[in-house]
């Protein structure tokens, strides 16, 4: 049965049940504002920004709002940034709200690059907040955070 079939009898499957209600969750509880966040995550954003304000915008957090498991869940960040000599992304970074490390990612760029934008894969112990930062040649600080919700849980000690 394909994943957007129903059932004969009209009722959703179990996946497009736990869909509807992860984007539902993630419409509910957006991450606005930093003020929402988890104590430690909140800390960890505040040593990386070095007493930056982050500001909302210019970088981008590309990953599925709701992963079946958090294995190897792929994410891209993004960047706006004309990258350069004068105007170009230094340093991007994710943090997250419940993994055993805060920082999950730190790349160091520059001018070179061409452009502000990288991929990889992460590991996702539970339902987080994630939040993506850049740190540009200005001295700005630009910040993206989102809520991912994950079925299939990884990095749980047990």
């Amino acid at each position: 049965m394909s994943p957007t079939a129903r059932r004969p009898h009209g009722r959703p499957t179990r996946r497009q049940l736990l869909a509807a209600g992860g984007l539902l969750a993630l419409t509910m509880r957006p991450c606005a504002a930093q003020a929402m966040l988890e104590p430690e995550l909140r800390d960890a954003i505040g040593r990386w920004c070095n007493g930056a304000v982050p500001q909302t915008g210019r970088i981008t957090l590309d990953i599925a709002p709701l992963v079946e498991n958090g294995n190897a869940v792929p994410v891209t960040l993004r960047v706006h940034s004309p990258m350069s000599a004068t105007d170009h992304v230094r340093e991007i970074a994710m943090f997250n709200e419940r993994n055993p490390l805060r920082d999950v990612v730190r790349f160091q760029l520059g001018p070179a690059n061409g452009r502000a934008e990288v991929s990889t894969r992460i590991r996702l112990a539970t339902t987080q907040h994630l939040v993506a930062l850049a740190r540009l040649s200005d001295g700005s600080v630009w910040q993206h955070g989102l809520e991912v919700i994950v079925t299939l849980a990884a990095c749980i000690e047990s």
